[in-house]
């Protein structure tokens, strides 16, 4: 046997090796590691390296060297979940850089960490001032936690005391111009409501490049042709706009009627529009 079928033959067989070994160990060997596990990753390649292009090596001791390292790395791993003493020895702890707005520069020498490398991290953050932090601990992964000053955080929904519908995640229905059923099923929709849909925009499915439906049950579709206009979605909108008008032709009536038992029950339904108006705001507008 040749040494490039050999090489060849290596390549392949430590390429499901690791793939099998990183399956095992988990997402966060590719994610979030610590120094312990970005150590043991590299020790792993290299051994497979070594063991690939040394052909007076044996495949078998190459194996082992593998299969003992993602082993301690699984079992250290597994300890650090039930010690939180034994997790801070091997992936340490965070270490703060801002505290109360004002920067640590002990703990930026302890880190070998610079201005410049801060003034970088929280610029990945969207903060280009560090008078705008309140708080920042630089994770055991090397990614940098930021609390903004109160000041300095965007409003949200729950500021303003604006009630917010809870949304789901958008199912993929059409993708490449082919319908995906599972996403159908996932969303409870059918083949026949989707093409009723499509029509209603003018398009086929196979003009469509994406397709999904959103947690409100609308579809919202991107052509291939990105010269095409497609309407977003009106149904919403017209069933405000008609429940708008139904409290409006109520106090109308009410205003209207000469009769005491017909004003108050226009007035009583118009209160209850308003009600129900109130309720539906969250998911009716966009």
């Amino acid at each position: 046997m040749s040494e490039w079928t050999q090489i060849f033959i290596r390549s392949i067989i430590f390429l499901f090796v690791l793939l099998i070994l990183t399956k095992m160990l988990g997402k966060k060997q590719i994610s979030e590691i610590s120094f312990f596990e970005y150590v043991s990753g590299i020790t792993i390649g290299s051994i497979a390296g070594e063991v690939i292009m040394g052909l007076d090596g044996k495949i078998g001791h190459g194996i082992l060297g593998i299969a003992i390292f993602s082993l301690i790395t699984l079992l250290v791993d597994m300890l650090s979940l039930k010690s939180k003493k034994f997790r801070d020895i091997v992936e340490g702890r965070g270490t703060i850089f801002i505290k109360d707005g004002k920067i640590m520069e002990d703990n930026l020498k302890k880190e070998k960490y610079s201005v410049e490398d801060l003034s970088a991290l929280l610029r990945k953050k969207n903060v280009f001032s560090a008078a705008d932090v309140e708080f920042a601990l630089l994770e055991q992964t090397g990614d940098l936690s930021v609390l903004l000053k109160r000041e300095n955080r965007p409003l949200t929904p729950k500021d303003l005391n604006i009630p917010v519908a809870n949304e789901k995640e958008p199912q993929t229905v059409i993708m490449d111009g082919t319908i995906i059923n599972d996403s159908m099923a996932a969303a409870s929709k059918d083949r026949k409501w989707l093409h009723m849909e499509l029509d209603k925009l003018g398009v086929t499915v196979e003009n469509v490049f994406l397709g999904q439906i959103n947690s409100y049950g609308e579809l919202t579709v991107d052509l291939y042709d990105d010269k095409i206009q497609v309407p977003s979605p009106q149904v919403r909108p017209l069933l405000m706009a008609l429940m708008k008008k139904c409290q409006a032709d109520f106090e109308l009536y009410a205003l209207e009627t000469q009769s005491a038992k017909a004003k108050t029950m226009y007035q009583t339904n118009a209160q209850k529009m308003e009600q129900a108006i109130s309720t539906l705001t969250p998911y009716l507008n966009h």
